[in-house]
């Protein structure tokens, strides 16, 4: 200790201390020592174990991220192969499977259902597709039974919906095969729906009728209408069939044939008494007629009435006779011009306040026909055209006194190796309805007519394989002026 008192002088005091107490102090400095060295270095242990913390997190993080991916997976993946499926089935591949595991979990079920659904859906798909090709095979079966069946056949549905139409009616009423489906009955064909519905009110019992019906040219056609309808299990209406034949020329065969024994019978009946009744009439004209002074122009006038009226008689048993024994034409090569204009000059000499025309090729047109009948059938049709220009300036004598046009024309034509011999008039024309009937025996819309002048033509027609077709005569504007009768013969030498 420094002794301020004294100068430079100090107190040294010593004492013995116990060597443990050293040790201790030794000890404490070496303590203080390494805390001081411990506490120098304390931020670097801070960082490591910062470090070490982050370490540990960031790998328990990215254990963490993981088992969440591997469980994300484990769910999601089997989802994902579900829609990918799922898709596949929409689009129609029923092939597809999904590949599933043995676990027992939802996913796994589900998977498997997956399976056991499309496996089902496939089985079905292909049942299906084996019974709609049965249901093709019968279908088309049907409509090739159809199609060779004459009769026109109409399939309907409960509300009279066509659905399966046969070639036969599309060919009668004028339209393709695909667009008479899904056309009202009552639209296409009203007459039908009438029976319709009467087979509706009477679903057990066949409706079979005849019915007139005009075609969409103007043609009336005469059908016989059968009606049936289709019931299911329950007798519930599901359907109708509809078969209709068209029995015009049927009809007309029957008509033709009844009247073809009435005129035999007639012609035999009548025609006996005719000749001993004309002779005795023309002898009492001659014997007595000299031997009257009284009243001798009635006894002429009754005289000469007999003898008209049993002429006229005559002319019609003759009709008759003819129609009734139509001969089997003779074919031999004809020159059609020839015919044509020998019927004309004849009748141009018969009618000459008519003016005749006539349209004929340069070219000479040779016809395998019989020449007698062609040239009747010609004979009749220009009579015909005669007769009526003559009844239409009669009813209108205003077109005498105009100077109406009375024109005839006799036209022949080639088209396509098809022969169309036309004859134009301006006459009365035609009426605007029942014209087929008009080539049928005894119909007739003149009064001195006998109804067989059409009927004879279209007999000749039919057995030199041609047609008789009876149209309007039209002007340039479209007004009707007459008759146009066409004879089409199928082909040419």
């Amino acid at each position: 200790m420094y002794l301020g008192g004294f100068d430079g002088s100090f107190l040294i005091v010593g004492r013995l201390i116990d060597p443990n107490i050293l040790k201790h102090i030794e000890r404490a400095k070496q303590a203080v020592a390494l805390y001081t060295d411990l506490e120098g270095q304390r931020s670097g242990f801070v960082l490591t174990f910062a470090m070490i913390y982050a370490i540990v997190a960031l790998m328990i993080l990215v254990a963490s991220v993981w088992v969440g991916l591997t469980f994300s997976n484990n769910l999601t993946v089997p989802i994902g192969n579900l829609i990918a499926a799922a898709e596949k089935v929409r689009e129609g591949n029923l092939d597809t499977r999904v590949l599933s595991n043995q676990a027992e979990d939802e996913i796994g079920r589900l998977s498997r259902t997956f399976n056991l659904m499309t496996g089902d859906l496939q089985r079905q798909q292909q049942e299906l597709l084996s019974t709609n090709s049965q249901l093709d095979e019968r279908t088309r079966f049907i409509e090739a039974v159809l199609g060779g069946v004459t009769a026109g056949v109409i399939g309907l549905d409960s509300e009279g919906v066509i659905n399966l139409p046969n070639r036969s009616a599309s060919a009668f009423f004028a339209e393709q095969f695909d667009d008479l489906r899904g056309k009202s009955i009552s639209v296409v064909m009203p007459e039908i729906s009438e029976f319709v519905e009467e087979a509706k009110a009477r679903p057990l019992r066949p409706i079979e009728k005849h019915i007139p019906y005009v075609q969409a040219n103007g043609i009336q056609r005469t059908l016989l209408l059968r009606t049936v309808a289709e019931l299911g299990d329950d007798f519930e209406i599901i359907g109708f069939v509809v078969t209709f034949d068209d029995i015009t020329e049927l009809v007309s065969a029957q008509r033709k044939a009844a009247w073809s024994d009435v005129a035999r019978r007639i012609a035999h009946e009548i025609k006996n008494p005719l000749t001993p009744i004309q002779l005795s009439a023309e002898r009492l004209k001659r014997k007595y007629l000299k031997e009257i002074d009284s009243d001798k122009k009635t006894f002429e006038l009754c005289i000469d009435t007999i003898i008209r009226h049993v002429t006229d008689i005559g002319t019609m048993v003759n009709e008759f006779s003819s129609f009734a024994r139509m001969p089997v034409p003779r074919m031999k090569d004809t020159d059609l011009n020839k015919l044509a204009r020998e019927a004309i000059f004849l009748q141009d000499s018969a009618h000459p306040e008519i003016k005749f025309i006539t349209k004929l090729p340069d070219e000479e047109i040779i016809l395998s026909c019989d020449p007698e009948q062609i040239n009747r059938a010609l004979t009749n049709l220009l009579l015909n055209a005669a007769e009526s220009i003559e009844g239409k300036l009669e009813e209108n004598p205003s077109l005498r006194e105009e100077g109406g046009a009375s024109i005839i024309c006799l036209m022949v034509s080639v088209i396509d190796d098809r022969v169309t011999l036309t004859i134009q008039d301006t006459g009365k024309g035609l009426p605007s309805g029942d014209r087929e009937k008009l080539t049928e025996p005894y119909v007739t819309n003149r009064i001195k007519g006998t109804g067989l002048g059409l009927a004879i033509v279209k007999k000749i027609m039919e057995d030199h394989g041609g047609h008789l077709v009876l149209e309007d005569n039209m002007d340039q504007t479209g007004n009707v002026i007459g008759a146009q009768v066409n004879l089409v013969f199928q082909e040419q030498v």
